[in-house]
């Protein structure tokens, strides 16, 4: 009934919701974290060694910066939040054939808030541009 390991669920995650999991916490500590703290902030049964094994993949990607705190590392992101976010949507946007088609699906399925946020945001941009150059 309640095994997780029937119907091929084995209860462990995905190495992308891992990953996921301890990039959230490293942007919520504000503070490069060890291994051992990034561990504590994290929800599960999650052995050392994977958050060991997720912060060195992290890192040999470029996403982490580390640096040598006592016998160990502390570990960093290279980007905030909202930059990383904003990377991987421009990356989204950039792997599809038809451009347009992507933005027009995307501004149709936003929020009423969101909509008029870029709205505004687009229009601080374009006040903020001129076409005489520096």
């Amino acid at each position: 009934m309640g095994d997780r390991t029937s119907g091929g669920a084995t209860g462990r995650r995905a190495r992308g919701e891992l990953e996921s999991g301890v990039l959230a916490a490293l942007w919520a500590a504000h503070e490069p974290l060890t291994a051992r703290q990034v561990l504590e902030r994290l929800t599960g049964d999650l052995a050392y060694t994977t958050v060991l094994t997720i912060l060195s993949r992290l890192h040999d990607k470029g996403m982490l910066l580390r640096h040598q705190a006592g016998r160990g590392y502390a570990y960093a992101p290279v980007r905030d939040e909202a930059s990383d976010t904003a990377v991987r949507m421009h990356g989204l946007l950039e792997r599809g054939s038809d451009r347009e088609a992507v933005l027009t699906r995307f501004v149709n399925e936003l929020s009423q808030q969101d909509e008029q946020l870029l709205h505004r945001l687009l229009g601080e941009q374009g006040a903020g541009r001129s076409d005489d150059g520096p």
